[in-house]
């Protein structure tokens, strides 16, 4: 099983995997298949709950998912996205909300979506004892502010930034730092920068891992983003699979004689 300190300390070794999981059975198959890393990302708001964007997810909501994650989890590192308002609103309250996330519902650490207001956070969390991972570039939270989830770090201002707030969450003690959605030589830069691994998504490939949605590489969502893969197509699969219930239904043949039992005493109750 890794652990934090395995984590922080993989930079430029071997690939980080790292994938998104909100239930107890795609915990089990992404534990299974090997990945470092499970998130509980926020984007289950998306995936799972129906929203339009993760901004909905509450506190509650995240405790329950990660909860079901750990429980099916043996050996990656779980990892609780702190929802939007859950931190970096006042001190004390982030520190309870994240501090929940380890004691009540089993996660190893917390990832923060990251700017100027969650250095000193992060230091005071990993003074805790609440390990951090860090996130820059394009981060949903920030949704109505940006009017959409356009690409980030494409001049040198905005790259400067992303590489200083880097530096300075690296310095306050975060043990990663998720980079989504910035041009591959920014992460390239960010990369060689700082001492803690980096994992990409819509990064590039000089990043020390790399992360994704679960349900956009197996192929249930609606919608996924250009830097993206689908390596599955699991609605194919599953709605194939209904639409045969549905059939075998309407048409009488199941439920067959296999999957019924009689009590031969008991043909005169009615």
């Amino acid at each position: 099983m890794p652990t934090v300190r395995d984590v922080r300390d993989n930079t430029g070794d071997e690939p980080i995997t790292m994938l998104t999981a909100y239930d107890a059975p795609t915990a089990a198959i992404v534990d299974q298949a090997g990945v470092d890393v499970i998130l509980v990302g926020d984007s289950v708001g998306n995936t799972t709950l129906g929203y339009e964007t993760t901004l909905p997810v509450t506190v509650e909501d995240t405790l329950r998912h990660v909860g079901a994650v750990v429980r099916a989890t043996e050996d990656a590192l779980v990892v609780a996205d702190m929802p939007f308002l859950s931190f970096g609103v006042d001190d004390a309250e982030s520190l309870e909300n994240a501090g929940r996330m380890l004691k009540e519902a089993g996660a190893t650490a917390v990832k923060l979506e990251s700017g100027p207001h969650t250095i000193e956070l992060t230091e005071k969390m990993v003074q805790l004892g609440i390990p951090v991972m860090a996130h820059l570039g394009l981060t949903p939270q920030h949704v109505n502010q940006y009017g959409g989830f356009p690409r980030q770090g494409t001049d040198e201002e905005s790259a400067r930034r992303i590489l200083e707030l880097a530096e300075a969450h690296a310095d306050a003690g975060a043990f990663a730092l998720i980079l989504e959605h910035v041009p591959s030589n920014v992460a390239a830069q960010v990369t060689d920068a700082i001492d803690i691994p980096t994992i990409g998504i819509g990064a590039g490939p000089s990043c020390d891992g790399q992360v994704l949605v679960f349900h956009d590489v197996v192929g249930l969502s609606e919608w996924s983003p250009s830097f993206s893969k689908q390596f599955g197509d699991v609605k194919a699969a599953m709605k194939s699979a209904v639409d045969e219930y549905v059939n075998s239904v309407e048409d009488g043949t199941f439920p067959g004689d296999e999957h019924s039992y009689e009590q031969s005493d008991l043909d005169r109750i009615y």
